[in-house]
């Protein structure tokens, strides 16, 4: 790890001072240059994401497909997202509005008292081994996941944001960063106090989040491919999280009644990386089949969800206002 952290930083530290330092004092904004190192760093850790995505994913989708893309156009959007956010422009947003009010607000706690939490000094001896470590803060972070995807789905509020990332109809490797803008607002404060609350080092997280986010890419990769049945519950497979967005499956836990009565919201398959969690909570579906992806009301009702960037972010604030 030390060697590959070392290689990292001193890919950054180049691409900073040959690049991104001068750009940076010629715009006057020198007095960014914490942020502008930190933002260099998430920019090279997405280059590595793609990379591995085009050379990897791009011919398993050919392989092994589920369904042939008809609607190029929306899988064009959803590699819009994916740039924003692996290229860290969503990120570099955060560092300049909401990373300093949340530095602000922890420090403030820690001058009344607040204590100092290492959760990996808890089990002194054995997570002095960084991989350790690393694995401890990635099943922490997963459990956290769980609990905030339910929540996108147990609130009304919350799932009208998170319903646009149900409603592509053609689930590509590219679609897992499809998703409201103040949903991914509300996901990145929750993780960045809950980073700071348990200790984790910066080098930490961002390895964390980088390995998360490529493993979700291959979850929603337009690819038949499932783990076998130990694997299956061991890691969750681009057919265990399908039926996730599989339409009146994955985000509804009874269905709408011909006497009038409403679907209820709850769902299957929530786990990020771990199904562990489906199998503790009782929400696991290992049921071997690929359905048709999408939102029941977006199918059988015609809700507009948006075809471009903006109309889906506009639509997501009309739906939060105004839910159909």
């Amino acid at each position: 790890m030390d060697a590959l952290l070392e290689l990292f930083a001193q890919a950054q530290g180049w691409l900073f001072e040959a690049l991104v330092q001068p750009v940076m004092f010629g715009l006057g904004v020198a007095g960014f240059l914490e942020q502008g190192y930190a933002g260099t760093g998430w920019f090279l850790v997405g280059l590595v994401q793609l990379a591995l995505m085009l050379a990897v994913l791009v011919p398993l989708e050919r392989w092994r497909p589920v369904e042939a893309i008809t609607d190029r156009a929306t899988v064009r959007t959803d590699v819009l997202y994916t740039l924003i956010h692996r290229l860290g422009l969503f990120r570099l947003v955060l560092f300049f509005t909401l990373e300093p009010l949340v530095d602000s607000a922890m420090g403030m706690l820690r001058v009344q008292g607040l204590p100092t939490f290492q959760l990996d000094d808890l089990w002194p001896g054995v997570t002095d081994n960084p991989w350790v470590s690393v694995l401890i803060y990635l099943v922490v972070f997963d459990f956290l996941n769980y609990c905030l995807h339910r929540a996108q789905h147990h609130f009304g509020w919350w799932w009208q944001l998170h319903a646009l990332h149900h409603a592509q109809r053609q689930m590509t490797m590219w679609s897992d960063n499809r998703n409201h803008l103040l949903d991914d607002l509300l996901r990145d404060l929750f993780f960045a106090v809950a980073a700071l609350a348990i200790g984790v080092a910066p080098g930490q997280f961002v390895a964390i989040v980088a390995f998360t986010q490529l493993s979700e890419s291959l979850q929603h990769a337009n690819l038949r491919l499932w783990f076998g049945a130990v694997g299956e519950r061991l890691w969750v497979s681009p057919r265990f999280h399908r039926l996730h967005h599989s339409v009146g499956l994955g985000h509804e836990s009874t269905p709408p009644t011909p006497g009038g009565a409403k679907a209820v919201r709850g769902g299957h398959n929530f786990g990020v990386l771990l199904p562990w969690w489906d199998m503790l909570f009782g929400t696991a579906d290992f049921s071997l089949r690929y359905a048709p992806t999408g939102v029941r009301n977006q199918v059988e009702q015609g809700v507009d969800y948006g075809r471009g960037f903006w109309s889906q972010q506009w639509r997501g604030l009309q739906r939060l206002w105004s839910p159909p």
